[in-house]
Order: structure tokens, then sequence, then C-alpha cells
């Protein structure tokens, strides 16, 4: 996906923007943050979809009409983007990329934040930690921002996604929305996404592609990880290694959803093949506290 096409589609991103920028700042999936210890600033209407539980009851006393507490972060949003540019995210599935599908979830949660008039930053990250962009408002600085990510091309196996979450704790100095977009095919990054998630309101996107799932029978064939160059042969013709394949690509992916819960991140699985804006914005205007609950951990 072209940075460019996307500022040539710009009326359709605007409508999309519109969409996500409401359920960013307001609904369900504010409300799964609220109760930290966050300062209220301020009362405003209620709308549909907000949560019951921030009804201000004084002031409804008082005015006759229901108003909602305004936590702080629904002023000042700011949103961060953590982007995985690692050598796995460059495999492709039908020419479908997940570094691609990377860059169309950054643009539209970049757009969808300047509609809310709120600061972006971003950093990337492959074997070692991209530059840093410091959170901004502006549409000349969005377009750098993306512009920098399509541009990032990389060689180098590894990916430095805890040390670059740990960074992202350091650069931030008030509350923000941090989203974390990756394929997440690495160890280690627990604690550091932990101790995020204890100081900002953590989104965790997974990028998936159906290859995670199910592989084409291509009888013995040779396969590498680009992030730590182990080679092995598999037998893709044989049944119970494709039922094998798919169980353990699906337990992983469930076991990496209570690792996000459990570490204060509330986990999205995105496919390359899903339309970006449609499960961001059906994710954002949902409530997804659900998650733990389903999670037995609420």
């Amino acid at each position: 996906m072209n940075v460019f096409s996307v500022a040539e589609r710009a009326r359709y991103l605007h409508l999309s923007a519109l969409s996500l920028a409401e359920g960013m700042r307001s609904g369900g999936f504010r409300s799964c943050f609220r109760g930290r210890g966050m300062d209220v600033d301020g009362v405003r209407e209620y709308a549909a979809g907000d949560d019951i539980r921030s009804i201000d009851w004084n002031v409804m006393a008082r005015t006759g009409k229901p108003h909602v507490k305004m936590y702080r972060e629904e002023r000042d949003l700011t949103v961060y983007l953590v982007v995985d540019d690692s050598l796995s995210m460059a495999s492709a599935w039908k020419g479908l990329t997940k570094k691609n599908k990377a860059l169309e979830c950054a643009a539209l949660l970049a757009f969808a934040a300047e509609r809310n008039t709120s600061p972006v930053g971003l950093i990337s990250f492959d074997r070692d930690t991209g530059r840093v962009f410091a959170p901004k408002t502006g549409r000349k600085h969005i377009m750098t921002v993306l512009s920098d990510l399509e541009r990032r091309v990389c060689s180098l196996s590894g990916s430095a996604l805890s040390q670059t979450l740990s960074l992202s704790l350091g650069v931030l100095k008030n509350r923000s929305l941090v989203i974390v977009i990756s394929d997440f095919r690495i160890a280690g990054y627990e604690d550091s996404l932990a101790a995020l998630a204890r100081r900002h309101d953590v989104l965790a996107v997974r990028l998936v592609s159906p290859v995670d799932f199910f592989l084409p029978n291509a009888g013995l064939c040779p396969f590498r990880d680009p992030e730590t160059g182990f080679e092995t042969a598999y037998p893709t013709a044989s049944p119970s290694f494709a039922q094998q394949w798919e169980m353990d690509a699906k337990e992983s992916v469930q076991r990496w959803k209570t690792t996000c819960l459990k570490r204060g991140a509330l986990p999205l699985v995105l496919s390359v093949e899903d339309d970006a804006f449609t499960a961001l914005s059906s994710f954002f205007k949902n409530n997804p506290s659900s998650l733990y609950r389903d999670a037995g951990l609420r």
C-alpha cells in the first residue's frame, strides 16, 4: 500500500477516519481503561454508546440531563504507533504482506487521530529500533511519519520488540493510546509490554496470514525462520502434519491473547485478507471488556 495512494484516497479515508475517531475517544473501548487512577477532567452530555458507569449523577441531578465524566485522555489523547518492520513482516500470501497491512492500519489510525486533533507519534523496529517520531499534530507530520515507515527496507534478521516497547515508555511523558502492530513472532517482550500498559492504554494488533494456519501441499518443503535463521523441512503433504500445524497456530494465537490481557493490553487479531478499516472500526465500537471475561481474568 503506497502512502501516496493513501493521500489520493483522502475522501475515503476521511469517512473511515471519522468512524474510527469516534470509537477511539468514547464508547466501550475507552471504558476498558478507565478506573486506573486517571483524573476526571470535566463532564459532557451523555451520548449513545457511552458507559453508564461514567455517568455523573450529581450533575444529572442538577441539570435534569445525563452527563458522563470526561477523563483526561478524552481531551488530550496522544496516539503512539509501534510498528513492526522485521523480515517476517515481508512474507507474502497471494501478494498480501503483513508489512502492507501494517502500513494500512497505521495510516487509518493516524488519520483518525488527526480527526480528533490528537498528536500522533511513531516508532518502527526490525532488528534495531528505527527512527523515533515524537507525537505531533498536523497532516504534514502524519505524511512524514507514514512515508518513513513505507520507505524502510529490512535486510537483517531479528526483532527488537522488547527494546522498542521499553524505549516508547521513556518517550511518552503523558498517558497515551499506544497501538503495537506486529506479527509478534518473537519472545521475551512480555515484561516490557506489561510496564508500558501500566502507564498507558495499549492495544496490541497481531497480524496473521492464512499460511500461518494452512500450508499448501508442496511435499517435503524447506523452511527458514527469518527472525532466528533456524532452518528445517516440513512434510506439508502429510494430513497429520497439516492438522498439527493448524492446531499449534491457533493455540499460539490464543496464548498470545491471554498474555496480552494478563499484561494489561487489549489484543486484536487481524489477517492480511481482512479489511483493516472494518476490523478496527468494529473493535473500537464494540466493548472489548468481554475479552477479559472470556479469558476468565475479570
